[in-house]
Order: C-alpha cells, then structure tokens, then sequence
C-alpha cells in the first residue's frame, strides 16, 4: 500500500479511497495521446523515493528494474520529479544518449514521455507513458497540454486525499488479458475456428503476460504439446525448447515496440520451426511455420527456473550492473548502493564494510537513525566475533530472519541494537579476494527466498567489482591531491605594500592532477610573482611543474632580472630532455615606485583593474612557450602597478570553454574583475573562480593569482 501523508507528516487514518483513482486517470490519459503502456508513481511519504503504484498495458515484469526507485536515480521519472518538468525521450537512440541503463535492459524502438504530479506545494509522485518507436520522434504540443494537464488534475485529486488524511492504495495493472480456455470463446463464430483449424501454420494468441489463448492444431503439433497443456500458460514455459531468456527477449521487443518480430528456434532433435509475433495494445498473435535447415547455433536447451522471475532478475542484474559501471569513488558506490539497489531488494538501511589491514572499515552507511552503531565497527579486528567481519573472512553470506536468530550467534549484538529486525550480511568478492562486505537491513522480519538469496548474492559480485575499482580510484586521487598539494605553496608570503590571494582548481578528468601553478617569491631587494602552466594532466606535468617552480626561485634568488629568469628556465627544460611545453609570466613588483616588470612565455595576458574601476588587458610582448626554442629571448614590459590596482594572472582553464571565443572570455572576466575589484580580495578571487568551482566538470586546471598595490592611505 502506497500511502499519501499530510503535510505534518501524519499517517492517514481515515478510510482509503475506495474507487480505482489512479488506474482510471491513467488509462484515461493513454487513450487521450495514443500511449500503449503507462504507469503511475508515487512518493511513500517525505522519502526520496518513487514506488509503482499500478501499471497498464505492459506486464510488471517488464518495469521490474524500477518498481522502486530513488529520486536520486537517473531515470526520467526521477528527473520528471526532480525537475518538476514534463520529460521527453524521442526514440531509441536518444534513451541510449540520455538513459543508457533504461536502454541496456530495454533495447528497443520507443518513445517515453515523464510528468510529474505536482501541485504549488508538493510533488505527489510521476506517470509515464511509452509509444511504439514508429510515432513521430517528437511530442505535439496537444499531447503536452493533455499529459500536463491530466496529471495536474491527478495531483490536485491526490492533495484533497492528503488534507483529508485519506489514503490512496495501490492498485491492480490494467492488462487486457481476455477470457483464456477453449477455442470457441476465443474466436468467436465457429466458422472462424474452422477456417483457422484449416490452416497449414500454426497460431497462437498470447495476452500482454504471454499466456496462450488460443492455439490451432497444427501450432500444437508442430510444438510437440497438447493443446490442452498450452491453454493458459506461458509459450515458453510449457514448451520446454522455448525456455530460454533470448526467446522471452523476442516476445518483450514486440510489445515494447509494437513492431512484428520474428525468430528461428531449433525443436529437438532437428526441427527448425520460424516464429512471426504480430503485437497490438492486447497481446500478441503468433504465426508458426516450418524453416529451412540453418546451419548457425542458437539457443535450443530448456532452462530451469520459473521465466517470469528470471526476466526480472536478468532486467535487475543488467540495470544494476550499468549503473555500477558508472561510479568512480568509493561514495559514489555507497551513493548508489543507497539510492537504487537497497530500495529495489526492500532495504532500509545499508552499510559498506571495507577490510584493510586485518581490520574492518567503515566505508560509509545509509538509513541508520543513530550512525554510531555502524560507526563502532570502525577499525574492528578481523578476528572479532561478529557477522560482518565473520563475512569477511569466510566469504560466505549469511542471513538472519530475526533479531533472535542474530543474537543466537552473536550475542554481543545484544548490547548494541540497531533497531532493525532483519540482516543480510554479503560478502565482496573482487579477483578472487575480500574486499568487504554489504550488510542490508530491514525494519521488519524478513524472509529470505532462495531465489532472493541468490539474487542478493549477485548483486554482491556486481558491488565488490565497483567498490574494488572505487577504492583504488580513490588511492589514487589521494597520492595526486598530495603531490599536488606538496608542489604548490601551502601559503603565500606577506609582502611589504602588496596583498595577494591564489585558488587552484584541478580539471576533474584524469587524476585531477595537472601542471599549473603559482608563486610568490619574498626575495631581496624586489620580490617576484610566477604563474605557469606545463601542458598536461597527471604525475608527469605534476613533477615537471615542480621543477620549473624549483628553478624560478632559484634564478630568481640569485638575481636574476625577469627577461633572464626566463630564458634561464626555458634552457633547463629544454635540457631536461622533456616532450612537454610550458607556459609562464614572471613578473618583478617593486611596491614602492608602484611598478611592476613582466616577462611573458606564452602565457594569457594578464588584468588590470585601476583604482578607479577601470579594467585594462595587458597585451605584452613576449617569447614562445618554455621548452620549445633553445635560443628564445623574452623581453620585458613595465607597467604602472598605482596604489589600488589589482594584477589577475590567470591560466588558460579559466578562460577557455568549447564554443566560447578567447577574446570575448577575457573579456567577461575583465567585467567581473572591473564590478568586483572594490571587494575584500578573497571575495575577488573566489567571484572569479565560481562558476568553476562549482562546475561538476572541468576540462583544464585552473590558476589564478590576484595582487593588489596597497592604498597610501591604507
């Protein structure tokens, strides 16, 4: 039961709505667009999370993958009530774009349409409908307004509900089955059994679950089963030869799609019969004939097992395992564990144990009220008597049905309850070794099918792959945060008559480890400023950038003037024999006669902003990039450096974008230099950097360093 809350979060305690509120707007908002498939969401609750409260025109199992979901989930009925927006997938190739886990487990031509149910104060939940991939690849601004405007009715239906704490249930699919038994009921005149019994080919007529209505005698004889076995039942079921997932997959294209299919399956020992599945919104008509001797293998053995549940548990697997493909860090897993698989096996709560050392880790949890009971587990021997370290070491899952089996074996867990009354404690297996465990636990007792055990299982394997990737991932990126951090100055040095402040962004590419850098060198009698980029993202532009920094301070020490310094260090890594480039401006402050002496290696020019507002790029003459020409000079330029003005020196991350031009990028930031330059300079640099920092993707390091010439009154 799926239950709508008011808004104080109360229960509902006044009778359900009794008539089918959700099954007749549903079908109601089919017929309006000509959808074939539809469903209803809703929310559980203030809980991130969707749940399938009926479907129509397709079996549930087709759906399985997403019966619950979390809001978090990349699904277009999450994003539809994430969004509040009405979403559109076209067809088959842009859900492979968009929803690429949606087109692993559903690979067929379709088109989907997501609405929210919203109303100005709060999302209820989501309905999504699907067409055949044969409809025209967008949506008519008609069916916009028939779909946005039904489901504003539904929402508004299910707010009164709220305010009147009633509950909306769950209901029954709507799947057009028709009367299943004898041929006569199925057909209609008894001409028209004639005329099919006369028929060289087999039929058959399956209903939306893939149950046989009807079968004429020769569909039966080439089948090799009574036609009285085959009434009622799944084709592949009670043909022993059919029961295979790729034959099922068939049958799940031609409803999905509404498009005839067809397939060649081999009837034991020799027989290769051809299958032509002719689907509409009401089941499937199948036409059966002999086939010529074909010579590739496919598919013939029976498969155990009941076939429905192994279409989901295959749909799960195939779903799940593309969404794990997608992590990279270690909370990225914990993320996804959370969000899609605890809530699709019914967990309530998780946690993620990782063995490092002979001891248990905690590597991160979810649905706990009190975290300090998972957190107590937090660098726990690998010899102590409890089940999650016992998984670890034995690689075998256990599962406990109740607090009293648990406690049985480990009665230390009596002194610490969790509140949850069931346990499943997974083991993660990655080449042959532990990585950790997965313990799910539920609110209420829980009974473990063999099936579910095995599925579970599963889903282990499918987890310690991702969290054994995720963990070196995330080895890696701590070694490359650290030497970056070692290579760049932890501070900057207070200079007479100058302010300063600095930010480095790390592309998020890569090792998130790149060549930039800066520098602030307090030397006697003038100090110095470096910015420079070394070309590449990783360990070795990473250490190159240390040494062109090492070596610019030491030319720098020893008082060297700017053009120099420059030529200096283009000499040493040309002799360091490396590949790479790199670009620099080198600058020699002399606060007290306000001015400033710059050298430029083909870097961006540098900003300045004047006192009085005014924002100036300083084109300067210079030589090439570092490491390229042995006998490269660079001259220099003095510029006015008066009291108030502020030098950004910046790298090419932050001013180069795809699609964007190079001028008018300098010249944005210019603008926001010359708006923000009054600010405190900690302000400055970070207004400079925003919309950077918080970009979920950076294709470049950023640098920049901001220097500003002390007021005389200051």
């Amino acid at each position: 039961m799926v239950a709508v809350v008011d808004a104080q979060g109360a229960a509902a305690v006044r009778p359900p709505i009794r008539e089918p509120l959700l099954s007749l707007a549903l079908t109601s908002m089919m017929d309006a667009v000509g959808a074939h498939s539809g469903a209803v969401y809703l929310r559980p609750g203030d809980e991130p999370l969707l749940e399938m409260a009926v479907m129509a025109g397709l079996p549930r199992s087709f759906a399985a993958p997403w019966e619950r979901v979390g809001l978090s989930a990349p699904i277009p009925v999450a994003d539809a009530v994430r969004e509040r927006r009405l979403v559109w997938v076209g067809g088959q190739e842009e859900m492979a774009r968009r929803y690429p886990r949606i087109a692993v487990v559903l690979p067929y031509p379709f088109a989907l349409a997501a609405v929210p149910l919203a109303t100005a104060e709060r999302v209820y939940g989501a309905v999504f409908m699907t067409w055949p991939g044969s409809r025209p690849p967008e949506l008519t601004e008609r069916e916009r307004r028939e779909l946005t405007s039904a489901c504003d009715r539904l929402a508004a239906r299910l707010e009164r509900a709220a305010q009147e704490n009633r509950t909306v249930r769950a209901e029954s699919d709507l799947l057009d089955a028709g009367p299943v038994g004898g041929a006569a009921r199925t057909l209609g005149p008894v001409e028209a059994a004639r005329m099919v019994a006369r028929l060289p080919y087999g039929l058959c007529s399956l209903d939306l679950g893939g149950r046989v209505g009807f079968v004429n005698a020769a569909a039966a004889e080439m089948l090799g089963v009574p036609a009285t076995r085959l009434l009622g039942t799944q084709l592949w079921a009670s043909v022993p030869w059919l029961n295979d997932p790729s034959y099922e997959e068939r049958y799940r294209a031609a409803l999905i799609s509404q498009d005839a299919v067809s397939f060649v399956a081999l009837r034991p020992p020799s027989d290769w019969l051809s299958f032509r599945l002719y689907p509409s919104t009401t089941g499937i008509s199948v036409r059966i004939s002999r086939a010529r001797a074909v010579t590739e293998n496919r598919p013939s053995g029976p498969r155990s097992g009941d076939a429905p549940t192994r279409l989901v548990s295959m749909s799960q697997a195939l779903s799940l395992a593309g969404a794990l493909t997608e992590t990279v860090s270690v909370q990225d897993v914990v993320g996804l564990v959370a969000d899609e698989i605890a809530p699709a096996v019914g967990s309530q709560a998780l946690a993620l144990l990782g063995a490092r050392a002979g001891r248990l880790h905690v590597l991160g949890h979810h649905g706990y009220p009190d975290p300090r009971v998972v957190q107590r587990f937090d660098g726990m021997p690998l010899s102590s008597q409890t089940p999650g370290a016992h998984t670890v070491v034995h690689g075998v899952p256990a599962f406990f049905e109740s607090r009293r089996q648990l406690e049985h074996l480990y009665p230390a867990r009596q002194e610490s309850p969790d509140g949850f009354a069931s346990w499943a404690f997974l083991p993660l297996i990655a080449s042959g070794r532990p990585v950790g465990a997965c313990v799910l636990a539920y609110a209420t007792p829980h009974l473990f099918s063999t099936h579910e055990r095995a599925v579970l299982t599963s889903l282990a394997g499918l987890i310690a792959q991702a969290l054994d990737r995720a963990l070196l991932y995330d080895a890696k990126h701590q070694l490359a945060h650290g030497l970056q951090a070692a290579l760049l100055p932890p501070s900057l040095p207070a200079l007479p008559g100058i302010e300063a402040t600095a930010r480095y962004l790390p592309a998020t590419r890569g090792m998130e480890i790149g060549g930039d850098f800066y520098d602030l060198v307090p030397s006697r009698p003038l100090p110095a400023a470096v910015i420079g980029d070394v070309q590449g993202h990783n360990v070795t532009a990473a250490g190159l950038m240390g040494q062109i920094r090492t070596a610019v301070r030491a030319y720098t020490t020893v008082g060297q003037e700017p053009g120099e310094v420059m030529r200096s260090t283009n000499r040493l890594l040309i002799d360091l024999g490396s590949d790479r480039f790199a670009s620099c401006l080198y600058l020699r402050l002399d606060p007290e006669r306000h001015r400033a002496v710059m050298a430029r290696a083909g870097h961006p020019p540098p900003l300045l902003r004047r006192a009085d507002g005014r924002v100036r790029v300083l084109d300067l003459a210079g030589g090439p990039p570092l490491g390229i020409v042995p006998t490269a000079t660079y001259p220099t330029t003095e510029v006015d450096l008066s009291p108030g003005s502020v030098l950004a020196l910046y790298t090419d991350g932050l001013i180069e974008s795809p699609g964007v031009d190079i001028e008018d990028a300098i010249a944005d930031l210019g603008r926001r230099l010359g708006e923000a330059g009054d600010r405190p300079l900690e302000e400055v640099a970070d207004e400079l950097v925003g919309h950077y920092a918080a970009a979920e993707e950076r294709i470049d390091d950023v640098a920049l360093l901001l220097l500003r010439a002390a007021r005389e009154d200051g």
